[in-house]
């Protein structure tokens, strides 16, 4: 563990808070691209009529010929929690995040978002995209060009010197110019040997707070934004669905991004 000098520390963060080296990075990089293969293979077999089960299971063929893990499948966060039956979360049209992959059939018109993770040699990479299923809508696309915008956003803020709040603002700022709801319960996170590590990177916040931006540093950058631009989502009776409170569409994006000395690292990008 190598901990990040002249930063205050809050209990929690001492034991979490972790740099990576150049080689863990490449490692990093590994299993990244394994979860690009994983979208690319969903995104492709995606299309009216097909069920989220099917593209579930595209998801863990690919999984399987990399000779990776899903750090999804069966994660139970909360002892409520139901562990997750699957090793993609499947986000289909008003569902922002941790959509289950049901028997559910796709219609022409959806709006799809996928989020993938893979663990490979104790590493992880994690990654989200969302695209229209068939016909797209124009509303939809508009709310893609928002959300990506926003990634592309928060990633180049993801430089030495800044802080985690840098981030945050910059991601926020194309939301809310978008038009978007934007709630920071959930949002980006440090990815390393665990899925979910040290720090917090909310999708909204004020730039020169949070933590530190060293070299080393791995974070997950997630824009998920709502379309009707209410802030609120409800959660299904499983546990899991997250979907907006007023019915609108969502769309979700995501990167594993490394804090370096010569500018961000995309670590899930296809190879």
């Amino acid at each position: 563990m190598i901990l990040i000098p002249g930063y205050v520390y809050r209990p929690e963060e001492i034991a979490v808070i972790e740099l990576r080296t150049p080689g863990e990075l490449d490692a990093m990089r590994a299993a990244g691209a394994v979860v690009a293969d994983m979208l690319a293979a969903v995104r492709a077999a995606a299309a009216p009529g097909v069920r989220l089960t099917q593209l579930d299971q595209v998801a863990r063929d690919v999984l399987a010929d990399a000779g990776a893990t899903s750090p999804f499948l069966g994660y139970a966060p909360l002892a409520t929690t139901p562990p997750f039956p699957g090793v993609v979360c499947l986000s289909v049209n008003d569902v922002a995040l941790h959509g289950i992959p049901t028997p559910q059939q796709l219609e022409d018109g959806d709006l799809l978002s996928v989020d993938a993770g893979a663990v490979l040699d104790g590493w992880v990479g994690d990654a989200a995209v969302t695209f229209p299923v068939g016909t797209p809508r124009p509303e939809d696309l508009a709310l893609m060009a928002t959300t990506e915008r926003a990634l592309a956003a928060g990633i180049a803020a993801a430089v030495i010197g800044n802080r985690v709040g840098d981030v945050s603002a910059a991601i926020g700022a194309v939301g809310r110019a978008g038009g978007c709801g934007i709630n920071t319960d959930q949002g980006g996170h440090g990815v390393g040997r665990s899925m979910h590590e040290a720090p917090s990177v909310p999708n909204e916040g004020r730039p020169g707070r949070g933590v530190p931006l060293r070299p080393g540093l791995v974070i997950a950058i997630e824009p998920w934004f709502l379309a009707g631009g209410d802030d609120d989502y409800r959660v299904d009776a499983d546990g899991w669905t997250l979907r907006s409170a007023d019915g609108s569409r969502a769309a979700h994006v995501e990167h594993t991004v490394a804090v370096t000395d010569d500018g961000p690292r995309i670590l899930t990008l296809p190879r």
